[in-house]
């Protein structure tokens, strides 16, 4: 594999691509869309080879989501790449102002393997829409997919304009080492922190879309049924690999106990009531890989060995990747699950007596990528609102916020930097480049040099009531 030719191919192929206009832009995301639709059953087979997914949970969190995002350029992108006029003040007198939108030029994206296709597609359609050459470093750890996005990428552009490269970490290195004008990666902090040091070297700017522990609270007022329902959704889909998912749940004691039994009785209805029946479940997917289902049962072996209760699961099969939906009671703040994102369909349960103690608990450890708040207290939900912080949230629902593309999706502190989704992606890929056009008057010219009495009575009348 060529790199460095394939990444001076694009780079001499930057401007042409910049220089497209709206309509062509439309055209290749429509044909794109099309393509999506047209190779829908290959690329089923290629996520259900990598995590034994049924195809309805493909199509609702990996095909849905990057079409939507598509639909939503199509039908705005000639507004957002028409330059804005902007205000002028009154000291600018005679002159006009405008924000243009202009490509960044060559992006980079290193994707992760949670959700293979739309955490890798979701980038590359902002970097089309916004006039962007793309290169696509899928994760090795899902090869059958990465093998997909290569097949069906190279069938819809040259290598000059979009291309993905597969390979294991030695070719995301060595893409690091190119001065591209963006990168854009998701997944881990730790390899988050290398990624930016490597483009701080070229001052290349980074969107960095990381995780981290998401908690769910459910206060005293909520309705524990409908609580129960969304949170084992949020929890396990994905068999908990999910980067927004809820890594642990701040309950309210006195509602503890009804919010375990009703979950069992959804983990029956959903995925069997026994554990025989869950293990030959089609619509629970299995683990990545054996190293990170053996990772998880480590944390649970741990986690009984200090005491705590599994309510439903801890079942796993490490050769067949697959873990149990599992709750666990009796957590603690310093019990070790609670020192790393679970990435995993184990769910821990804190339970506090004042929201006040809830929201410390959240205050002294990162800032997280999602919260989630079930409650019918408005005004218990401002105070959470008003008293944390996070990448994103949700009120009395889970992860559906990243599905506005209205709304910007990213994360703060270790759970992120920068957003994309809609519009604000295809901000995150451009360059606002700020315009002032001179008029035929010009007031300036009264305040040049040289600085007499007069000038600077002007100057200073002009820094008292205009400034």
């Amino acid at each position: 594999m060529d790199i460095a030719r394939i990444y001076e191919r694009q780079r001499a192929n930057r401007w042409k691509i910049a220089q497209t206009s709206a309509k062509e832009r439309i055209t290749k995301l429509r044909k794109l869309k099309e393509a999506i639709f047209a190779r829908q059953e290959e690329l089923h087979k290629a996520i259900h080879d990598d995590f034994r997914k049924n195809p309805g949970e493909t199509d609702l969190t990996e095909v849905h989501l990057v079409i939507a995002e598509i639909n939503d350029a199509i039908h705005h992108l000639p507004r957002w790449m028409k330059p804005h006029k902007v205000g002028t003040p009154l000291t600018l007198f005679g002159t006009r102002s405008e924000i243009r939108y202009e490509p960044k030029g060559l992006v980079l994206i290193l994707s992760p393997w949670n959700y293979p296709f739309q955490l890798a597609m979701a980038p590359v359609v902002a970097a089309i829409a916004a006039g962007n050459c793309v290169i696509l470093k899928p994760s090795a750890k899902t090869p059958a997919t990465a093998a997909f996005l290569k097949r069906f990428l190279d069938d819809l552009f040259p290598e000059d304009e979009v291309i993905a490269l597969e390979g294991d970490h030695t070719v995301a290195d060595a893409l690091l080492e190119f001065p591209f004008d963006h990168i854009f990666f998701t997944g881990s902090p730790p390899i988050g922190k290398k990624v930016m040091a490597a483009a701080a070297k070229h001052l290349t700017p980074v969107t960095l879309e990381l995780g981290g522990k998401s908690p769910v609270i459910v206060d005293e007022t909520a309705d524990v049924k409908k609580a129960a329902r969304r949170i084992i959704w949020g929890k396990y889909i994905n068999a908990g690999q999910t980067c927004v998912a809820p890594d642990y749940l701040l309950i309210h004691e006195s509602r503890e106990r009804e919010f375990i039994e009703e979950s069992k009785k959804v983990i029956a209805s959903r995925y069997g009531e026994t554990e025989k029946a869950r293990m030959e479940n089609t619509d629970f997917c299995r683990l990545v890989s054996i190293q990170h289902a053996e990772g998880l049962k480590k944390v649970l072996d741990e986690s009984i060995r200090q005491g705590l209760r599994i309510e439903v699961g801890g079942e796993s099969d490490t050769k067949g990747r697959y873990l149990s939906p599992t709750i666990l009671s009796q957590v603690k703040d310093d019990s070790h699950i609670m020192k790393e994102e679970i990435f995993g369909p184990i769910l821990p349960i804190l339970t506090y007596r004042s929201l006040d103690d809830a929201i410390r608990l959240i205050q002294k450890r990162e800032k997280p990528l999602a919260l989630y708040i079930f409650s019918r207290s408005d005004a218990n939900i401002e105070k959470i609102l008003r008293q944390t912080t996070a990448g994103g949230s949700c009120v009395n629902n889970l992860m559906i916020h990243l599905a506005n593309s209205n709304l910007p999706f990213g994360g703060i502190g270790q759970s992120g930097m920068g957003s994309y989704h809609g519009f604000f992606g295809f901000r995150t890929l451009s360059h606002e480049r700020g315009v002032l056009r001179q008029g035929p008057i010009d007031t300036l010219k009264f305040f040049y040099p040289p600085y007499t009495p007069r000038v600077r009575k002007m100057i200073c009348w002009l820094t008292r009531h205009l400034g």
